[in-house]
C-alpha cells in the first residue's frame, strides 16, 4: 500500500485571523455587535479547537465573536486547559455541570460587556442549524438581553457566507480524506466475496479506511439487494450478498476534522440489464452536474442539469429531496442542490453531486462525487467512479 502524504494538521494563525477579519467585516456591514455561537463547527471554525468531547450533551459551550477584538470562550472548566492551546486567550469558565446556573450568568455578563445596552447579538436561527443548550436556559438569556435593550437576530446569513467558501488549506484536508477513501473503495472488491453478509463487509471497509490513515469513519451506511437497495440511510444488515445484487456503501470519513461524503455501487456477479442501464443514467447525470458546476451558477442550476439526464429514466418514484449538498467541517452543509435553492456557487465552494433514481418499484440507486469549484469549473476531489459498474466475485 502506497502511503498518502497527509497535509499538516491544524492551521496557521493567519488562517484564523483571516476568518475573524471576514466575519467582523460582515458584522459591521450588518450592524451586528456580537456573534453568540453554541455549536461545535462554529466554535472550531474560529478557534481550531478539535475534540470528540462535543459528543457529550451534558455541558453547553459558548463562543462570543465581538465586532472588534478576539473571540471570547465561555466554557466548562473541564475544557480550559485544552482551549488554552488554541489562539483563544480570553477563556472564561464555570464548574459545569451546574444545572441551576450552567454558564448562564457568565454568558450574560460576557454578552453585556461586549454589546452594552441596545446592541445587536446574532445567533444561528436558520435551516440546518440547531441550538446546543437547554431551551429554558436560552429563553432566560434571551429574556435578559431583551430586557437590557439588546436585539437578538439571525446569524445564519453571516455564518453561511463565511463557510460557503473554503480556504486552500481546508480544501487540501477534504481532498486528502477523499483520496484515502477512493483508495479504499478501489481495494474493496479484493476484500469481499459473494455470500458475505453486509455487516462483515461494512466492518472490513471501515477498517480499511482507518488503516489508510483516516481519523474516524462516523458515517457508513448503505445496503444490498436485487436491482438496488431499499434506502440510503440504514446501517448494514445480516443480508448475504448474492449474484444479481447491487451493493452500495456510502461513507463520511474524517481527516483532521474535515469530511468526505461519497458512495460507490458494486454489482455482485454480472449486473442485470436494468441495473446496468440505471447506473449509466446516474453516471451521465453526474457528468451533467460536473459540466454545469462553475462559479456564478446556483445550486438549483446543478439540480436541473442532473434532472435533465434523470428524466430519461422513469423517475416517478424518485424523490430524495435534493441531489447534493455542501461539505466540509460537517458531513452535510448548506447549500442543498434542490430546484429552489438559489445559492450562488463561488470559487472555493465544496459540494457533493448526488443524483438518485428508483430502479424498480421499491429499489433505488444513488451515485455521489465530491467537487470543488475552481476558476475553470468543477475539480473532482473524489476519484471518479468507473463508467461501468465494478463487479464483486
Amino acid at each position: 500500500m502506497k502511503p498518502n502524504l497527509a497535509p499538516e494538521r491544524g492551521f496557521p494563525t493567519i488562517e484564523f485571523e483571516a476568518r475573524l477579519d471576514r466575519a467582523q467585516r460582515l458584522m459591521r456591514q450588518q450592524q451586528v455587535d456580537a456573534l453568540w455561537l453554541t455549536t461545535e463547527p462554529e466554535f472550531r471554525y474560529f478557534s481550531g479547537f478539535l475534540t470528540q468531547f462535543w459528543q457529550s450533551p451534558t455541558r453547553p459551550w459558548f463562543l462570543i465573536v465581538p465586532a472588534e477584538g478576539k473571540p471570547i470562550a465561555v466554557i466548562p472548566e473541564i475544557g480550559a486547559a485544552a482551549v488554552a492551546t488554541t489562539l483563544l486567550d480570553d477563556i472564561r469558565t464555570w464548574p459545569a455541570p451546574r444545572p441551576n446556573d450552567d454558564g448562564v450568568s457568565l454568558l450574560l455578563a460576557t454578552l453585556r460587556e461586549v454589546v452594552g445596552r441596545n446592541g445587536r447579538v446574532a445567533i444561528l436561527m436558520g435551516p440546518e442549524t440547531h441550538l446546543r443548550m437547554p431551551l429554558a436556559d436560552f429563553e432566560n438569556v434571551r429574556g435578559a438581553l431583551i430586557g437590557n435593550g439588546v436585539e437578538l437576530i439571525d446569524a445564519t446569513p453571516i455564518v453561511r457566507q463565511l463557510r460557503l467558501v473554503k480556504s486552500p488549506a481546508e480544501i487540501e484536508k477534504i481532498a486528502h480524506i477523499c483520496d484515502l477513501v477512493s483508495d479504499a473503495f478501489a481495494e474493496l472488491p479484493n476484500l469481499i466475496t459473494s455470500g458475505e453478509i453486509e455487516q462483515e463487509i461494512f466492518r472490513k471497509f471501515k477498517i480499511e479506511i482507518l488503516r489508510r490513515g483516516a481519523d474516524d469513519v462516523p458515517y457508513l451506511v448503505g445496503g444490498a439487494g436485487p436491482n438496488g437497495y431499499d434506502d440510503i440511510i440504514s446501517p448494514p444488515t445480516s443480508w448475504a450478498i448474492q449474484p444479481d445484487d447491487i451493493l452500495m456503501l456510502d461513507t463520511g470519513a474524517v481527516f483532521d476534522g474535515y469530511f468526505c461524503d461519497f458512495d460507490r455501487n458494486f454489482a455482485v456477479g454480472r449486473p442485470t440489464d436494468v441495473t446496468r442501464r440505471a447506473y449509466d443514467v446516474l453516471y451521465r447525470a453526474t457528468e451533467a452536474g460536473l459540466a454545469a458546476a462553475r462559479a456564478g451558477v446556483t445550486a438549483a442550476d446543478l439540480f436541473h442539469a442532473m434532472w435533465q439526464e434523470l428524466k430519461t429514466w422513469d423517475v416517478s418514484g424518485t424523490n430524495v429531496g435534493r441531489m447534493g449538498h455542501g461539505l466540509g467541517m460537517q458531513l452535510t452543509e448548506w447549500p442543498s442542490l434542490t430546484p429552489t435553492d438559489q445559492t450562488v456557487l463561488q470559487l472555493g465552494t465544496v459540494i457533493t453531486l448526488e443524483p438518485g433514481l428508483e430502479v424498480v418499484p421499491g429499489r433505488m440507486m444513488v451515485h455521489e462525487e465530491n467537487i470543488v469549484i475552481r476558476q475553470d469549473g468543477a475539480d473532482l476531489l473524489t476519484r471518479r467512479a468507473p463508467q461501468e459498474m465494478p463487479v464483486i466475485g
